[in-house]
C-alpha cells in the first residue's frame, strides 16, 4: 500500500532569547491504513493522536528542536510508544524545551526511516538550527522541510543558534539538487515545489536573511 500524507494543524507559542510569538505549525503524518511516522509533534499531543487514530505510530521525528516543533513530542511518546528522534546537534535547543527528558535515538544523515510505505531519507540541513534535517522520500514525491525552505525563502536565522550562510549552504546542496517537481511540505504555512524556489536563490542571498 503507497503511504499517504495528512496535515494537522496546531496552534501554540515559539519561544526563544526572551520572546515569544504565536504560531501555527503543520504537523505531518505519513503512513499507510495500519503504521505512520509523525514529523514534528507541535503544541497538541491529542490532535495528533487523533488524527493518527489506531495506527501504529512508529517515530516521531523532529526536524529541528524549538520549542514549537517539540513541545507534544514527550506526551505523544508516552501515549503510542513511538521512538522520539531528533539529531544530536540540537541536544542544547531541546534541553532548553525538555530538561528532563532525553530523545530516544539520534538521527545520522542518510538514514531511512521507514513505515507503512514511506521511506525518509534524512538529510542534515544546518543554518535554521544547527541539527535542523529534512526528510525526502523520492518515491512520494515529496522533502519535509521544517524551517530550513518554504514558500518564499529559507528559515529565519536572525536567533541563537542559526547563521544565514550555513543554512544558504544547506539549500543550495542539499534540496535545490533534488527534482524540480519535488513538493516542498514545511513546517509553517503552504506548500511549494522545488523547481518554484530555486530560481530564487540569488535574491536570498542579497537580501541577505
Amino acid at each position: 500500500m503507497t503511504a499517504r500524507i495528512e496535515r494537522v494543524v496546531t496552534s501554540g507559542q515559539f519561544t526563544l532569547d526572551g520572546g515569544t510569538w504565536d504560531v501555527d505549525n503543520n504537523v505531518w503524518i505519513v503512513g499507510d491504513d495500519h503504521q505512520a511516522v509523525v514529523i514534528d509533534a507541535a503544541h497538541d499531543a491529542d490532535a495528533i493522536a487523533e488524527a493518527v487514530g489506531d495506527r501504529r505510530l512508529t517515530a516521531i521525528v523532529c526536524t529541528h528542536a524549538h520549542n514549537d516543533h517539540i513541545n507534544a513530542a514527550p506526551a505523544l511518546a508516552e501515549r503510542t510508544g513511538a521512538t522520539v528522534w531528533l539529531h544530536h546537534e540540537d541536544l542544547p535547543l531541546w534541553k532548553q524545551t525538555h530538561p528532563d527528558r532525553e530523545p530516544d535515538a539520534f538521527l545520522v544523515d542518510g538514514q531511512v526511516i521507514e513505515a507503512g510505505g514511506a521511506d525518509l531519507t534524512v538529510l542534515h540541513t544546518p543554518g535554521h538550527a544547527p541539527g535542523a534535517v529534512c526528510l525526502y522520500d523520492p518515491g512520494l514525491g515529496v522533502v519535509f522541510t521544517g524551517d530550513t525552505l518554504f514558500q518564499g525563502g529559507p528559515g529565519a536565522t536572525g536567533r541563537s543558534f542559526s547563521h544565514f550562510p550555513t543554512i544558504i549552504d544547506s539549500i543550495r546542496n542539499r534540496l535545490l539538487t533534488l527534482p524540480p517537481e519535488t513538493k516542498v511540505l514545511t513546517g509553517h504555512g503552504d506548500e511549494t515545489t522545488i523547481g518554484a524556489e530555486a530560481p530564487h536563490l540569488d535574491e536570498w542571498i542579497a537580501r541577505g536573511h
